[in-house]
């Protein structure tokens, strides 16, 4: 029997605090699981629920962007995660990055403060409960080896996985600031100093780059099958397809002329890590290279000879379900339907993006205990089309997918914009006329 009213969240990640407020504003009663307080995996550093183990970034703001106006279709269902990152904020152009400790800290007050969440501090052992009672699994990317083998044991032989790399983070104070410059890509006056820029010379690069091919990398053990997702390559994989791929990429050094109008063969950037103004990431630096490895490289680039680092770059698993083969359009597992999965667990790639899909999860698993009609939101919108990505993908080749306009239907209905701004302005229009009718008359 299903007990009424009441929800297992199995992972108090994004997407698994995203699920437990949704379902407990509404009323329900949820046993939020999560085990990091016992036993911590190799990325995490804090009790905090809702940790941000890679990046500080929410990344683009712009509604004409399509994480952009995923963040603004989130914000209409009151999404815990946007709004608590809104008030975290810390400056970073036209994007949305946050203080970390303090982002996961306040998402920890709000989750153990409600009344209607059970904070289960413990790893989910018990399967039989997957066999009747309404669970949404949101295990994310580190699922422990134990309920790994479990989800495994119980979906059958479509489970997968692949590489994910963080980027290392170091001290303000030990930037050298006669090299180094406060710049934003295409900028305005108003966030001109959002990042610092670290140039390069053609020399520099070359010699740079030499060095970052070459460096030592970790040995991944034999039974572990590397599967490196585009968006989170190592900036050593990248470099090594060609010499030119990073200057197109993350060290690309168009719109970052130094402060008296010289271009730069590339350029590096660092971005505003935590509210105090002390710590800075390197953006697009994750990478799997061995520690010593990444002090002697990284200290290259000009500006960063003498840099402190905080946390070196590290290499962790990333677990993902085939979720065109297992999930209807519901993110609802289909042979067995009291069960949802969320985040990326189930192949969105993204902290935003992992977040909407814990609000599609709990409303769906709503109406499956309510015996409702099955929610799908709106193909037009991101969320919408996210969730259409992963469950109509080529289950052989599925891979991870990101925010982007490409997976939307498309805008145009033989209209021609006069721009590509315009086009993904009527994107965000059509989204946001969609959804507040569906929020209207399906929720």
């Amino acid at each position: 029997m299903i007990r009424n009213k009441t929800v297992n969240v199995i992972g108090a990640g994004l997407s698994g605090c995203e699920a437990a407020y949704q379902l407990a504003e509404r009323g329900y009663k949820v046993n939020l699981y999560e085990v990091k307080r016992l036993k911590k995996n190799e990325v995490q550093k804090t009790n905090n629920l809702a940790e941000l183990v890679c990046s500080n970034s929410l990344r683009s703001n712009n509604i004409t962007n399509a994480v952009g106006l995923l963040k603004k279709e989130m914000q209409l269902f009151d999404s815990l995660i946007i709004k608590v990152a809104l008030q975290t904020s810390v400056p970073a152009g036209g994007s949305l990055a946050v203080d970390r400790e303090n982002f996961s800290a306040q998402i920890t007050k709000i989750i153990e403060g409600h009344c209607n969440i059970n904070l289960i501090n413990q790893e989910f052992i018990d399967v039989n409960i997957l066999k009747t009672e309404p669970t949404i699994i949101a295990t994310g990317p580190l699922t422990t080896a134990k309920l790994q083998k479990n989800i495994q044991d119980f979906l059958g032989k479509d489970y997968f996985y692949f590489y994910d790399a963080v980027a290392p983070i170091v001290k303000k104070e030990s930037i050298d600031f006669s090299k180094a410059y406060y710049k934003s890509r295409y900028s305005k006056e108003s966030d001109s100093d959002d990042y610092i820029n670290c140039p390069m010379d053609k020399k520099q690069f070359k010699n740079f780059y030499q060095n970052l091919v070459s460096a030592e990398t970790i040995e991944l053990k034999e039974f572990e099958k590397e599967i490196f997702f585009e968006g989170c390559m190592p900036v050593e994989q990248s470099a090594k397809r060609n010499f030119k791929t990073l200057l197109f990429g993350n060290m690309k050094p168009v719109g970052l002329d130094k402060p008296n109008g010289t271009k730069n063969f590339a350029v590096v950037q660092l971005r505003q890590d935590n509210a105090i103004n002390s710590l800075y990431n390197i953006v697009g630096f994750q990478t799997n290279l061995k520690w010593p490895e990444q002090d002697r490289v990284f200290k290259m680039i000009p500006g960063l000879e003498n840099a402190e680092f905080v946390r070196y770059g590290v290499m962790h698993k990333n677990n993902f379900i085939n979720s065109p083969t297992l999930l209807n359009k519901h993110l609802q597992l289909k042979k067995q339907k009291n069960i949802f999965f969320i985040g990326q667990i189930t192949g969105v790639e993204g902290y935003v993006e992992s977040t909407a899909t814990g609000i599609i999860g709990a409303l769906n698993c709503i109406n499956f205990i309510e015996k409702k009609e099955m929610l799908f939101i709106p193909e037009t919108s991101v969320m919408g089309s996210l969730v259409n990505y992963i469950i109509n993908s080529s289950a052989k080749n599925f891979q991870p997918m990101k925010a982007n306009f490409g997976i939307l239907p498309d805008v145009s209905n033989k209209v021609k914009f006069k721009s590509k701004q315009e086009k993904n302005q009527a994107y965000y229009e059509r989204s946001m006329t969609d959804l507040k009718h569906f929020i209207k008359y399906k929720i």
